[in-house]
């Protein structure tokens, strides 16, 4: 009868959790730079340019059988709008990106099991 306040304060933080984590991210509101803007295109190029030159996305690169000469040759032949995009992904590509939603998922997956063991009268021994 002692694992009550256990299990209570257990299930009153994981619900703060959930509540927590579902709530929405923060937007900001920008203006929208004009559509074929060769400013924007030559800050999109510099932006891929300096991930191609990175030593990880060259081996990938290598690995594939492709030179970051070649790579910027086709990435030259995009339209605008496609070059932007991707410009906009390349910080996912950096090694270290925000994987931080992602740990917090795995944290709060393993929680739930290890409750849901104990609940069920197994045990959960770590050495």
């Amino acid at each position: 009868m002692q694992k009550k306040p256990f299990f209570k304060m257990l299930s009153m933080y994981l619900i703060f959790a959930i509540v927590l984590l579902t709530l929405p991210a923060q937007g900001w509101a920008m203006f929208i730079p004009a559509a074929g803007s060769t400013s924007t295109r030559q800050a999109d190029m510099t932006t891929i340019q300096k991930t191609l030159e990175s030593t990880v996305v060259k081996q990938r690169l290598m690995d594939y059988g492709l030179s970051s000469e070649e790579a910027l040759a086709r990435i030259n032949m995009l339209s605008d709008e496609q070059t932007h995009e991707l410009a906009g992904h390349m910080d996912s590509v950096q090694a270290g990106a925000d994987d931080l939603g992602a740990v917090v998922f795995i944290l709060v997956v393993a929680i739930l099991i290890v409750l849901l063991l104990e609940l069920t009268g197994h045990h959960v021994i770590v050495r």
